[in-house]
């Protein structure tokens, strides 16, 4: 046996499959809930969870921003020197001035492209440094919310969040923020300009703002809108391409290619009308400035050439100030591209947050500790329990298994076996009634604790795309190679190692699907033993073999259960006939407890559930 490590994680070797619940409680169990189409939240609210990843890069802004303030009212002078060089230079024909103000303004202009340059180069820096945050900080905050949240969202779009939402805020981020900065200083730069060389025309250019900041505002909420549909349609189609793929085995069997096809063109077919809804709204703004600027741009002239005509302004003003006034529209239309890709970016946080924003598992007690070792009682006291407050799942379950003693459950399909290991391991907490370990309540029971104490090995056997050798090692990661080896040889696995191309060093393809069902329990097993737990739970760990395998797995389970409390859960009524105890249970509710032969001779539901899986030939055989 190998020396307890009270302090090592557990091991839970059988996450479920995607898009179903973990409880395995069919009909019970928390229902499989498509993401809904989110309304616009307070961008207020977002920006300030944004601000909380950028405020470390505040020095670094400051600068930015200055460096913005800089190349744009470098940028303001060109257009003055324009109007400069043709009344004071090109109509005396001074060609020395012409060239000296030429050569000031590449000058400038070269400043210009410098500080751009830099600003884009730290903006980028600083949008990665705060999306690789963003996505690590979301991913930690995956691995700390309970298991409730993982059943009622689809696993597609939270892999969206993750990918696509983080670049869509990472481009915003990266672009946006410096055009931003620099079309709002060059647009008040631009406007001082303006009043300083005409008031007069000034007035005449700002005509058509009102109107853009009207049909700014008009088309801003559709947009939003509209990129918050795209976004959390293209999880739903994520999560539907995701449980595809997971799924096509069974896909294959029943011949459903064309209905998951169907059903694929069906939500393809909404996220592109989606699509197409918010591309329409972001493409509207751009022509729409561009239809406005050029408008004014015609009216300035036209003033602008009159005012000339009674020689009230000289020519190089007016060149001055159609410059200008081109600089006025550029950030304008400007910012209204941005705000689209801001619109969008502002979209994927909320999404983001909404996520970061979900409580995690419910903290532990202020007076909660950690036990070195336990003798492995387990205790059941006035148990109830349901997913749904209206919908009980566990009603009043009582029962004492004491240490060492091998437990089984067996009852029918939803009848709540699955949630009392839910139960014992805290992925749920009870609604009413208490259950100790040791005499102690769980919930006074630090949560790593406790799930040190607890090796599971679920029906559903996951396998990580790594070594034979690193999957058993997962149970415990300090462990050396020596004692991976010895637990696959408990294990009754080595035999079948030892055959593979590369041995223990054989990369596994995803879910272990090269392997056998058998194969991948064994591993299993092997590295629940290698985890050493004080309690073990076997969840229908050998429902998905076939009976010759099942001996090598149920061996290789005698192995793991020496000398710990063990709760088994089976369909297949022969595997428990040894069992210590057995408890019935139906409805949620205990309706039979005893050894195999006790319960026979009640004749009772456990009889009636062993006589439809057994003939009486089968049955007499057993009893040799």
């Amino acid at each position: 046996m190998i020396d307890p490590r009270a302090s090592k994680p557990g091991f839970y070797s059988g996450p479920r499959q995607p898009g179903r619940p973990m409880s395995g409680m069919g009909g019970h169990g928390p229902h499989q809930i498509p993401g809904p189409v989110s309304k616009p939240k307070d961008t207020r609210k977002t920006i300030k969870q944004l601000w909380i990843y950028l405020k470390d890069h505040r020095v670094t802004l400051i600068f930015i921003f200055i460096s913005v303030v800089i190349s744009s009212l470098l940028n303001l002078i060109g257009p003055y020197l324009i109007g400069k060089a043709i009344d004071d230079f090109i109509i005396p024909g001074d060609f020395i001035g012409l060239m000296r103000i030429a050569l000031m303004m590449v000058s400038i202009y070269a400043l210009v492209s410098l500080f751009t340059y830099i600003q884009n180069r730290l903006m980028i820096q600083i949008a990665q440094k705060t999306v690789f945050n963003l996505r690590k900080n979301l991913f930690s905050r995956l691995q700390h919310l309970p298991i409730k949240f993982f059943d009622n969202h689809l696993h597609g779009d939270l892999m969206s969040r993750l990918t696509n939402d983080i670049d869509l805020i990472s481009n915003a981020l990266s672009s946006s923020i410096v055009q931003v900065f620099t079309s709002i200083i060059s647009l008040i730069g631009t406007v001082i300009m303006m009043l300083w060389l005409s008031p007069t025309l000034t007035m005449v250019s700002v005509t058509v703002v009102p109107l853009m900041f009207l049909f700014t505002r008009m088309i801003a909420s559709r947009t939003r809108e509209s990129f918050l549909q795209q976004q959390s349609q293209l999880g739903d189609l994520n999560g539907l391409i995701e449980e595809n793929i997971s799924g096509q085995k069974v896909v294959k069997i029943f011949n459903r290619e064309s209905q998951e096809i169907d059903e694929f063109e069906k939500q393809n077919s909404a996220l592109r009308g989606i699509a197409i809804r918010a591309q329409i709204y972001s493409g509207i703004l751009p022509p729409l400035m561009n239809l406005l600027n050029n408008f004014g741009f015609a009216v300035v002239a036209g003033v602008g050439g009159y005012m000339a005509i009674r020689q009230t302004i000289t020519i190089g003003i007016i060149a001055s100030f159609i410059t200008y006034s081109r600089h006025f529209a550029r950030p304008l239309n400007e910012l209204a591209n941005q705000f689209n890709l801001i619109q969008s970016g502002l979209s994927s946080a909320e999404r983001v947050f909404e996520v970061m924003d979900e409580p995690p598992e419910m903290a532990d007690l202020p007076n909660a500790a950690g036990t070195e070792a336990v003798r492995g009682e387990v205790e059941f006291s006035k148990v109830s329990f349901g997913y749904k407050p209206e919908e009980p799942v566990l009603k009043n379950i009582n029962f004492h298994i004491f240490p060492g003693q091998t437990v089984a459950i067996v009852g029918p399909t939803g009848a709540g076996k699955t949630t009392m290991v839910n139960l014992l391991t805290r992925f749920y907490d009870v609604d009413s009634g208490t259950i100790l370990i040791d005499g102690i309540d769980i919930r006074n029971i630090k949560r790593s604790t406790l799930r040190s104490l607890l090796g599971i090995v679920l029906q559903d056997t996951y396998l990580f795309a790594e070594s034979v050798r690193d999957n058993i090692r997962y149970g415990y990661l300090e462990a050396s190679d020596e004692e991976i080896e010895n637990v696959a040889r408990l294990a009754n696995a080595e035999q079948f190692i030892r055959h593979l191309p590369n041995g223990y060093d054989t990369i596994l393809t995803e879910d272990g699907s090269d392997l056998s069902q058998g194969q991948r329990q064994l591993i299993a097993i092997s590295r629940v033993l290698l985890a050493n737990p004080s309690i073990l739970i076997l969840d229908e760990a050998t429902s998905n073999i076939d009976t010759r395998t099942e001996k090598y797995v149920q061996k290789a389970m005698l192995n793991l259960m020496k000398g710990r409390t063990s709760l088994v859960i089976a369909h297949r009524l022969s595997t428990i006939r040894n069992a210590d105890s057995i408890l019935v249970i139906n409805k949620g509710e205990i309706v039979e407890q005893g050894n195999h032969q006790q319960l026979l001779d009640k004749k009772g539901f456990y009889y009636d559930l062993y006589m439809s899986q057994f003939n009486s030939k089968s049955i007499q055989n057993l009893e040799i």
